[in-house]
């Protein structure tokens, strides 16, 4: 692996568990300084003791991608010490799986604001200083769900349908720079983000991933480091990734199936 990102500073929000965790990880081992973002404080310094032994520097801050203020406050400070290199819009989530007219409007709410406001809210700070310094790269974690959604994804799917179309915009506003934008698409990626949208119930959670092997966290994470070493003048816009038993949100193979 190239050591072009070494010293670099990247920004990872969603910090604490599955793929931004595992993110982290990597480019600490590229040598990469990190910005670990969260809204526990007690978890990112708990995370930020994992790299006590990596040869990079590690800041944490802790704000809800959620709240306006927050993130504008809190990133405002960051920014005044720190030149982010890397950005990795990795914050959100999914909750129940109802049908349109069944759904619980509070969790619309929720994966709304935190899929789309907070992706917009932590790039609109974060992106001015790449312009000015006319260098980053920023990588979005979007989903399958967002280039085809299934019954029960509707208000999910149509966050990630926006982080694709963000992705794209993101691109367009920002030629003429040497600023990048990936939008990295998974299938089922084995990690809190079943549990978390069937609110804690451990079986159904557990049953989405039985039968095959599922994406592991580290494979995204792997991903992304890749697109992040390209060669300055390759963009790598859009890559959607599937576990190999898993063609499209309609095609998995379990076993015994």
């Amino acid at each position: 692996m190239s050591k072009k990102l070494q010293g670099r500073w990247a920004m990872v929000t969603g910090a604490t568990s599955g793929i931004g965790k595992a993110c982290a990880h990597k480019l600490a081992e590229a040598g990469v300084n990190l910005v670990l973002c969260g809204r526990s404080g007690e978890k990112l310094d708990a995370l930020k003791q994992a790299f006590a032994n990596d040869a990079v520097a590690v800041q944490t801050v802790d704000f809800d991608v959620r709240s306006r203020k927050e993130v504008e406050r809190k990133l405002a400070a960051l920014l005044e010490r720190t030149e982010i290199d890397i950005l990795v819009n990795n914050a959100g989530l999914a909750l129940g799986l109802e049908p349109f007219d069944g759904g619980d409007v509070d969790q619309w709410e929720e994966m709304i604001d935190a899929n789309i406001k907070g992706l917009l809210y932590v790039s609109r700070a974060v992106v001015p200083q790449m312009r000015k310094r006319n260098c980053g790269h920023i990588l979005n974690i979007g989903s399958i769900a967002g280039k085809m959604t299934y019954p029960g994804g509707n208000v999910y799917s149509a966050t990630k349908a926006a982080v694709h179309a963000l992705s794209e915009a993101m691109n367009i506003d920002l030629a003429g720079t040497a600023i990048r934008v990936g939008n990295i698409a998974p299938g089922a990626v084995e990690t809190n983000f079943s549990n978390t949208r069937f609110s804690g119930d451990a079986n159904r959670a557990d049953a989405v991933y039985e039968g095959y092997e599922p994406l592991h966290p580290e494979d995204i994470a792997d991903l992304a480091l890749y697109i992040l070493n390209a060669p300055l003048h390759v963009n790598i816009q859009e890559v959607l990734v599937m576990p190999t038993a898993q063609r499209n949100p309609y095609v998995l193979s379990r076993s015994g199936q």
